[in-house]
């Protein structure tokens, strides 16, 4: 559940408060976790480094997502963090830590951005976080040089740049400069209340459609009881036992039945679609002679 303002604040204050932990003592508590999974040197271990959580949290702020859903993110993250955490490494878990919330608040700002999913990948990431700085410094380069860029130069400099694809860069352009709406908004005011909506085609079948094709199976139905019931009652055995069947039944085993060798239940097989195919093929050209 989002934390509200009041308790966001008292988070702030009290992780500011937490003790500063020397290196052998963060060691002991990794080892406590890791080990034994003590909660107790867990609980300590995340406390003391709320603080470098919510600095990174703070970072974010200027992509809209509220604060404390940030700080709430952050600390997952250091959570993760401290559960792979392995202090054999001989690394500070500050700095193995800062990674994984840094991860975590990332990806709660892309999934946050936009009902249209922004990006996963590494590349689409370092896209987001990074392509408005680095146009941004592009722009004041070529500004000092007296040179102005258009956006298919400055999109492949930001590609070579952070070393993306030119697609990344002119779909993340997009995504950026655009902001979801309802398509249940009006357009314009004169548009007299007509929505978004209203312009969409409508995909689904029209009512023409839907009777022709139904005509058209229940005549294709009628042509296939017609072929079926041309053939003889060992054939019509066989051919809905081998096609029309949910599981249809081998050859063998229709051949045990009909006391007859599988080879011979293949033979009555195609003779049998022999006998539906030309009955079927008869109404076919009736059909072609219509339409001429």
């Amino acid at each position: 559940m989002p934390l509200d303002t009041s308790r966001d604040m008292t988070m702030s204050r009290r992780a500011m408060r937490a003790e500063f932990l020397d290196a052998e003592t963060e060691r002991a508590l990794a080892y406590a976790w890791r080990d034994h999974r003590d909660e107790a040197a867990l609980h300590r271990l995340i406390t003391a480094y709320m603080r470098l959580a919510i600095s990174m949290a703070g970072k974010f702020r200027r992509y809209g997502a509220p604060m404390n859903d940030l700080i709430q993110e952050a600390g997952l993250g250091l959570m993760k963090a401290a559960d792979k955490f392995d202090p054999d490494r001989g690394v500070r878990f500050s700095t193995y830590a800062v990674w994984w919330i840094k991860a975590s608040i990332q990806d709660h700002v892309m999934r946050n951005w936009s009902m249209v999913r922004t990006g996963s990948t590494s590349s689409q990431k370092s896209l987001f976080f990074n392509m408005r700085r680095v146009q941004a410094r592009l722009e004041r380069e070529a500004a000092k040089q007296g040179e102005m860029l258009d956006k298919h130069q400055l999109h492949q400099l930001i590609s070579t740049e952070i070393g993306v694809p030119l697609h990344d860069v002119e779909m993340m352009e997009g995504r950026l400069s655009g902001s979801d709406f309802s398509l249940n908004a009006t357009q314009t005011v004169e548009d007299e209340g007509r929505t978004w909506i209203d312009t969409l085609e409508d995909e689904s079948p029209q009512a023409a459609e839907l009777v022709e094709d139904e005509h058209d199976r229940a005549r294709l139905r009628d042509w296939l009881i017609e072929a079926m019931t041309a053939l003889n009652e060992r054939e019509r055995f066989i051919v809905r036992e081998r096609k029309l069947r949910e599981e249809p039944r081998t050859l063998e085993s229709l051949g045990g039945e009909l006391n007859l060798s599988k080879e011979r239940v293949r033979q009555l097989e195609a003779a049998a679609f022999q006998k539906m195919r030309k009955s079927l093929e008869a109404h076919a050209r009736e059909v072609q002679h219509f339409l001429a």
